[in-house]
């Protein structure tokens, strides 16, 4: 469990669009992972790789997209 002790902000519709369009992530993973990622107030990337839902490179390319994106 991640558990941040300063709430994290909702993930941007971008983001779940580009999980969804570039890792074909369903709809219950991502469901799954928002639940989660809101009870331990953690990022939304690193709850679906912790949970196996994403691998450690499509992480890194979550967050290289993340950093290169101004949202």
């Amino acid at each position: 469990m991640v558990i941040s002790t300063s709430p994290q902000p909702p993930p941007s519709p971008a983001l779940l669009r580009y999980l969804r369009q570039e890792l074909a992530m369903s709809d219950s993973a991502l469901g799954l992972g928002l639940k989660q990622a809101q009870l331990e107030q953690a990022p939304l990337p690193v709850v679906l790789w912790r949970f196996g839902l994403i691998s450690l490179e499509q992480l890194d390319q979550v967050l290289v997209w993340l950093t290169s994106t101004d949202l």
